[in-house]
């Protein structure tokens, strides 16, 4: 089982066959569900039991279990979970933890586990360089090396950050639904907050995209999270969208560190 918990969305996977290694193994089911960040342990293991439950299973089916979390105050209350109620092989993806990626940035400690999985998912899938656009609570951009290296990335509020601070600041625009305009020209307010989150969203991607690759070099340029299907028809850079990128690279960090699990 692969948990990723990011500030808005959890989303969780089971692969199969776990006993395969190095982020072998199909992802059978995945659970998408929102984030409340006074979780206790209890609350954890009744959710992800309900989960299963709507695919007919249990925690039986759990051989080992690996987690990204970047929400701090939900860190203990898992890992109490994981001890009390799965018992199987556990990695927390955290500093010390092997990750088979060299993290060249001034402090390694400082990123993100999901943008560390993320860039080690799209290094085994399509090599390097390439360059993930994930699009959650932020939209990141993780670049990574022909040699397989994380060598940076880039920062920017999210779709739904952007949307909710312009609603909170602006008295006369009303907080409007992510959705694709009839064309870039709105003909009415929700039009044209909306044409500027898609096509505006869909430029910063273009443009960040071609800087990017003017300093790496041809890169291969991967989609993920919650909101991306929102702007892939505004960004032609895109080359893939991988909806479960971060689960397939906690499965790939797990088969790295099975010994120490």
């Amino acid at each position: 089982m692969a948990i990723d918990i990011g500030n808005t969305q959890i989303v969780v996977g089971l692969f199969g066959d776990e006993s395969a290694g190095h982020g072998e193994g199909e992802l059978l089911h995945h659970w998408r569900v929102a984030t409340h960040p006074l979780y206790t342990a209890d609350e954890f293991a009744l959710q992800l039991s309900e989960l299963l439950a709507l695919d007919g299973l249990d925690f039986t089916v759990v051989g080992g279990l690996v987690v990204a979390c970047v929400v701090p105050p939900l860190r203990v209350a898992l890992r109490e979970m994981a001890t009390r109620r799965l018992r199987v092989p556990t990695v927390f993806v955290e500093p010390g933890v092997r990750t088979g990626m060299p993290v060249l940035v001034d402090n390694p400690r400082e990123l993100g586990a999901d943008r560390i999985a993320d860039a080690v998912a799209a290094y085994e899938r399509y090599g390097g360089p390439a360059i993930v656009v994930d699009f959650g609570t932020a939209t990141n951009f993780e670049v990574i090396s022909e040699k397989g290296e994380y060598v940076g990335g880039v920062l920017f509020p999210g779709l739904e950050v952007a949307l909710g601070a312009l609603a909170e600041r602006a008295a006369m625009l009303p907080r409007v639904d992510i959705a694709r305009p009839r064309g870039i020209l709105g003909k009415n307010t929700v039009e044209q907050i909306q044409s500027g989150i898609f096509y505006g969203y869909g430029a910063l991607v273009e443009g960040v995209c071609t800087k990017l690759k003017a300093e790496v070099g041809p890169a291969t340029v991967v989609a993920t999270g919650g909101l991306a299907p929102t702007v892939l028809g505004a960004s032609p850079v895109i080359d893939y969208y991988e909806p479960w990128l971060t689960l397939y690279g906690l499965r790939t960090i797990y088969g790295r560190n099975r010994d120490d699990a």
